[in-house]
């Protein structure tokens, strides 16, 4: 049986979302462009540990699919600023969802909203005691 129309498009469509970010390191790097322009160097740091070569094939490919661009100062050595194109802008939108989403379900967090829910039915079920008496 084949998939609906919708169906092939939305996975169409995803799939070409994913060929434009590349490899796992985009989201990261596209997470701190959020916040600024970065150096390569910075962007090295704060992805430790990221190599350099894993750095350079992700900035390429961000920047070829028009998602991050490069900026070169004449100074010397040259210096070369990454920063977020409005495509990549456009992208923050999905980061802050993929954010939330962590927040609310992601493994260190499941732990921490199992104990609260569990302390909240204490809560619940103490006042409806207090309640009766």
């Amino acid at each position: 049986m084949e998939a609906p129309l919708e169906e092939k498009t939305c996975l169409s469509l995803a799939r070409e979302a994913l060929d434009i970010l590349g490899g796992k390191w985009s989201f990261l790097v596209l997470a701190k462009l959020s916040l600024g322009p970065r150096r390569f160097n910075a962007l090295r740091k704060a992805l430790d540990p990221i190599s350099t070569k894993a750095l350079t094939d992700t900035l390429r490919h961000l920047e070829h699919s028009q998602v991050i661009q490069r900026q070169a100062f004449p100074t010397v050595p040259v210096t070369v600023e990454y920063s977020l194109t409005e495509k990549g802008k456009d992208f923050q939108a999905v980061l802050f969802e993929m954010y939330s989403w962590a927040q609310k379900w992601g493994s260190s967090q499941d732990e921490n909203h199992r104990s609260s829910r569990a302390s909240q039915e204490v809560n619940k079920v103490s006042l409806q005691e207090a309640s009766l008496e």
